[in-house]
């Protein structure tokens, strides 16, 4: 109902204006899966989103997230309009029949491959040294649906004929930053969690000193993050949207515009921008979910 009186009302928007005649206002609404409790993704995607705006000339309202499924669950049934997934979430959203398109993925440099890495830490207390001294001990995951901080973990898990439900003592800390804090704070014995949230952003904060971590797992290289529009949006917004994400969404139009100032970081990794992308970028993590079970990829 709510994108059927979209497509009515915002078919004018997505004409060039007569004159100086402003367009008519509709709200899209923008959510995120929750990789940090101090930073919301209002300050994560707010360039992008003020983009977005401009050349859409439509209101987009940001969803803050409380959990990875509420974000597949709300592009599945139409409350979310556009999505800043992880690979994971992405896949699942699309497994569970949501109708939306990968339009862009993050690239960490200009030039560079969308992609990046996750990372098993430890502390340098708890004699753990590589993933087998993980059998029985306490592990933090950022959630079920996380590729970074447990799909691709599992699956290397697995492989050494651990099964991380049964043969460690699990904890989802639902992001993260929180998985990161709590393996720092000496709350788990180790923890997953993707590269930038270990190497950058808590160290740049202040957050964690170095010494206090000690990686012991490295990730192959995962795809890059997906943002997703719905593909029932109306045509001529759709092709906005989709056309500004995968051209304008960087540092370095998103600067030169007045949307930021410095460094101008695009998104949770800490990323140059988004280059476009397809679904086929993800078949790595489709071949991830069935190495592991799609019932373990996919809960819920």
């Amino acid at each position: 109902m709510k994108r059927a009186l979209l497509a009515v009302l915002v078919l004018a928007a997505c004409q060039p204006p007569p004159g100086d005649a402003a367009p008519a206002q509709q709200t899209l609404v923008f959510s995120g899966v929750p990789t940090a409790s101090s930073i919301t993704t209002q300050q994560t995607f707010l360039p992008i989103i003020t983009m977005l705006r401009r050349e859409t000339g439509v209101e987009i309202r940001v969803q803050e997230p409380t959990t990875y499924e509420a974000l597949v669950e709300g592009m599945r049934d139409g409350s979310i309009d556009i999505g800043a997934f992880g690979p994971q979430s992405y896949v699942v959203a699309r497994e569970r029949g949501a109708r939306i398109t990968p339009v862009s993925a993050q690239v960490k440099e200009k030039g560079a491959p969308p992609s990046y890495r996750g990372f098993g830490i430890t502390h340098p207390d708890s004699g753990i040294r590589s993933l087998p001294d993980l059998r029985g001990r306490k592990v933090c995951y950022a959630d079920r649906l996380s590729t970074a901080g447990y799909l691709y973990p599992s699956a290397a898990l697995r492989e050494i004929g651990i099964d991380p439900l049964r043969d460690t003592v699990p904890v989802f800390t639902s992001g993260h930053e929180a998985t990161v804090l709590a393996v720092a704070n000496k709350q788990c014995d180790a923890g997953f969690a993707f590269d930038e949230m270990v190497d950058r952003h808590l160290v740049e904060r202040g957050q964690i000193q170095p010494g206090q971590l000690v990686k012991i797992w490295t990730s192959g290289l995962i795809p890059g993050a997906p943002l997703a529009v719905a593909d029932d949006l109306p045509e001529p917004l759709r092709q906005r949207i989709v056309s500004a994400l995968q051209s304008k969404a960087t540092a370095d139009y998103l600067r030169a515009n007045g949307f930021c100032q410095g460094e101008c970081p695009v998104g949770d990794a800490t990323a140059w921008g988004y280059s476009g992308v397809d679904d086929s970028l993800y078949e790595p993590v489709r071949a991830a979910c069935r190495r592991v079970g799609w019932n373990s990829c996919t809960p819920g």
